[in-house]
């Protein structure tokens, strides 16, 4: 199972090849960082734990945990932390990055994200109450619930229909399609809709195999190696000059 963590920005559209209007979310995708890989045997499970987005100020725990990733710094770590099992973690190593590549055109996903908070709603708005006739004898009745059931058992059934919080739930939309990617802009584009308000973190989850990418921090380490390595070269030469120019130097006769 392949999967990434992004940040929905907001609803646009797009012509398809035929003409037609496609309503799509622009999901950014930042550099997605293995922080911690878990196995069945160490752990009980398979999992990886991946780290997103930029925060400036992480506890010390954390500072400790991130210890030597790519994007971090002393004093700045990532914004998300998700954990997603897996089949299995082989191959897989702490700082890897997963590439935006995984994905391509065409795509089955399901995205998972927190749904926007709409704080405490009414009947009408949170269960789609049609609410009461706006006629005579019904003043300030209009948006009411009216009865709840019998009384005699002298409680509420659990689940009944009533008001209360609305919305940061987290929710699952299935079966969507990718219509575009785009490496240069760290973009995807999912056809209609997703859960969240615009910034918030998404989970887009499909069948495949997870596509890494060297890091930067690995490419600079292995060019220090390659210039350690051309640097100790000259020296070894002049050392064995050095060592070799008195064997060369021949003595006067007495």
């Amino acid at each position: 199972m392949k999967f990434i963590l992004g940040q929905k920005l907001h609803m646009t559209q797009i012509f398809g090849p035929n003409g037609a209007v496609v309503p799509a979310t622009r999901v950014f995708v930042g550099p997605c960082v293995v922080t911690q890989v878990k196995t069945q045997k160490k752990d009980g499970y398979a999992a990886i734990q991946v780290g997103s987005g930029a925060k400036k100020k992480i506890s010390k725990s954390l500072r400790n945990h991130f210890q030597g990733l790519p994007h971090v710094s002393e004093k700045k770590g990532f914004r998300f932390l998700k954990e997603v099992r897996v089949p299995s973690v082989e191959g897989v190593e702490r700082g890897m990055e997963i590439a935006l590549s995984t994905f391509s055109i065409g795509d089955r996903v399901q995205v998972t994200g927190t749904s926007k908070g709409k704080g405490f709603a009414g009947v009408v708005k949170r269960h789609g109450f049609h609410g009461h006739p706006t006629t005579h004898g019904h003043k300030d009745q209009e948006r009411m619930p009216g009865s709840i059931g019998a009384g005699g058992v002298q409680h509420v059934f659990k689940g009944k229909r009533m008001g209360g919080r609305m919305g940061f739930d987290r929710v699952t939309v299935k079966n969507l399609s990718i219509v575009d990617v785009n490496p240069d802009s760290h973009t995807l584009l999912i056809c209609g809709s997703i859960p969240g308000a615009p910034k918030s973190l998404v989970i887009i989850q499909a069948d495949g195999d997870l596509v890494f990418k060297k890091t930067a921090s690995a490419v600079q380490e292995t060019a220090d190696t390659q210039e350690v390595s051309q640097a100790q070269e000259p020296i070894a030469t002049q050392e064995q000059a050095i060592v070799q120019e008195p064997s060369k130097q021949e003595l006067p006769l007495a």
